[in-house]
């Protein structure tokens, strides 16, 4: 592809609801969800889980003394998307401008993340961070950042979440956690954003025999997965937000039973990058 933006892809947290810090998780690792996206120069991370912290040290560390413009979208404020945030390191650093985007008004995101990092939750206001910081409200179609394109749209989760289709060059990335199945509507909304992604990121967290006595809960199936994929055209599936009861053993299950389904699947593991 000629004039194609470099594109990364690399992965902090990969777990769901809480953290797991335990011998039988290391393959797949423990923190809760972080997504990084470089797209050209660009730096774009999708939730502050608690794999934010990790992102933190190596930005800091590849950019040591340099400025940097981070461009934060939120899926939604359940804790385990926002946990790592008071840990993530550009935000002690004046050097640097931390662009937040959610579907909330600027006012009302500020108010939540405030609220974790408040008297007696935390030692340090949010407000006493030397970083700039900034909030946007994803009401419009489109987000246009330097390198990319990003289109949120809505998912099926108690108090709503954003799924994220981003456009880089041509390619696809569609991060769709957390959602579940089953709303007509949005399930068809899932699929137009998702339509030829060369890189479908998926809420798995449950098996289909868990399922029945999680619905409602908001969260979907490596079955389902595979079969968004299909849907889809994607290029290829990554399972994602992993159930914290699901040790490396349970995963490689999982991981075997949703290739016979669809052959082009991986479960997203901690430090894992991809590089397109």
């Amino acid at each position: 592809m000629e004039n194609a933006v470099a594109l990364r892809v690399k992965f902090w947290g990969v777990r769901g609801s809480i953290p797991v810090p335990a011998r039988d998780y290391l393959a797949c690792g423990g923190n809760t969800t972080c997504v990084e996206i470089r797209a050209g120069k660009s730096i774009i991370v999708i939730d502050s889980g608690t794999g934010i912290r990790g992102l933190g040290m190596s930005l800091e560390e590849e950019f040591a003394g340099s400025k940097l413009e981070i461009h934060v979208l939120l899926t939604h404020f359940h804790w385990d998307h926002i946990q790592g945030l008071p840990f993530f390191a550009p935000l002690y650093s004046a050097k640097h401008e931390i662009k937040f985007y959610s579907v909330h008004p600027p006012d009302k995101m500020r108010e939540l993340l405030e609220g974790e990092m408040s008297t007696p939750y935390f030692p340090v206001d949010f407000d006493l961070l030397p970083a700039k910081r900034s909030f946007e409200s994803l009401t419009s179609d489109v987000l246009r950042l330097p390198d990319a394109s990003v289109y949120p749209f809505p998912m099926n989760h108690p108090q709503g979440a954003l799924g994220f289709r981003i456009e880089v060059s041509g390619r696809v990335i569609t991060h769709a956690s957390d959602l579940e199945h089953g709303d007509p509507q949005l399930d068809l909304t899932l699929r137009k954003y998702g339509a030829n992604s060369d890189l479908l990121i998926y809420d798995a967290q449950y098996t289909p025999e868990q399922y029945p006595s999680k619905q409602g809960w908001g969260h979907s199936t490596w079955l389902e997965a595979t079969r968004v994929a299909r849907d889809c055209s994607a290029k290829r599936l990554l399972l994602f937000h992993h159930d914290p009861g699901h040790d490396d053993t349970t995963m490689q299950t999982i991981l075997n039973q949703a290739r016979r389904e669809f052959a082009a699947t991986d479960v997203a593991q901690e430090g894992m990058e991809i590089i397109f």
